[in-house]
């Protein structure tokens, strides 16, 4: 009789002690989910405090709308396709860019008039297919 009570007094205090050890797990989530969401509301908090600084709002919108200043000239920087490049973009170093020499226009005129005076010989005679069909 003693060792029953004593199973279904174990039992009882197993089930009991399972309950507990899970209310703590659940509890420290609860603890980790709440420090987490304070230092959330801190961050925002600091954000909040940060928009009411008129320099802010004005570093804001300059980063974001291109505002400007009375006085200032905006530049847009375009890429090789022509549009606007994005903010986080960046430039190639100057010194990497090819560079070709310019030639004179007249070179250019003169290296023309050689050409006419000199035309290319044809390698090659007329087609005499079109798309493939005689």
């Amino acid at each position: 009789m003693l060792v029953l009570v004593l199973a279904v007094l174990a039992v009882s205090y197993a089930s009991s002690m399972r309950a507990y050890l899970q209310q703590r797990a659940h509890i420290s989530e609860l603890k980790t989910a709440i420090a987490e969401r304070e230092a959330s509301i801190n961050d925002l908090e600091s954000e909040k405090r940060r928009w009411q600084d008129p320099a802010y709002v004005e570093a804001q919108a300059r980063a974001h709308f291109g505002y400007l200043m009375p006085g200032e000239t905006g530049f847009v920087v375009l890429d090789a396709r022509g549009r606007p490049l994005e903010a986080g973009a960046e430039l190639s170093d100057p010194d990497e860019v090819v560079k070709t020499e310019p030639t004179a226009w007249w070179d250019d005129a003169w290296a023309s008039v050689e050409l006419a005076g000199h035309p290319p010989v044809a390698t090659e005679g007329p087609a005499d297919k079109i798309g493939g069909r005689q």
